[in-house]
């Protein structure tokens, strides 16, 4: 595992403050690229019972921190961008997250977390620069690569 100089922190607030069912809830969906470090409790806090963990998304360090109550919900204005080689990527990806949590607009869906995630192709770019593409992705929840296409 490296070691990062900056390391995102991600408060949650869930599950009476019990980190592990966050880290449980990602590890399904990203297995092997998934790696927990060991809980840390922190005990009772003015937002009741938390912990930390130590996580590693593909090779990305972060830091999970979860809380009893909310103290600040997580918005759109941090989100985690996860690039993805085709629609089978895109799909499998996308309905994990909104399964229990929301759908947005433009690849841009909420887990039922309230973590944002932006589910998009790794040819983004390029598909962006076909004619009408701007126009084909407002009108998309989740990307469908195919449709660029028409």
């Amino acid at each position: 595992m490296n070691q990062n100089k900056i390391v995102p922190c991600l408060w949650f607030s869930a599950d009476a403050g019990n980190v592990s069912k966050v880290t449980e809830y990602y590890k399904n969906i990203f297995g092997n690229g998934f790696q927990a470090g060991q809980i840390i409790p922190l005990g009772e806090t003015p937002s009741g019972n938390t912990e930390m963990c130590e996580v590693h998304i593909f090779g990305q360090k972060y830091t999970l921190m979860n809380t009893a109550k909310e103290h600040h919900p997580l918005n759109d204005a941090i989100s985690l961008m996860i690039n993805c080689e085709n629609q089978n990527e895109i799909d499998n990806y996308w309905n994990y997250f909104t399964k229990e949590g929301k759908e947005s607009q433009c690849g841009w869906c909420i887990d039922k977390y309230g973590l944002r995630w932006q589910v998009l192709p790794n040819n983004l770019s390029e598909l962006m620069r076909k004619p009408n593409a701007f126009e084909v992705m407002v009108k998309q929840k989740k990307i469908v690569i195919e449709e660029y296409f028409k």
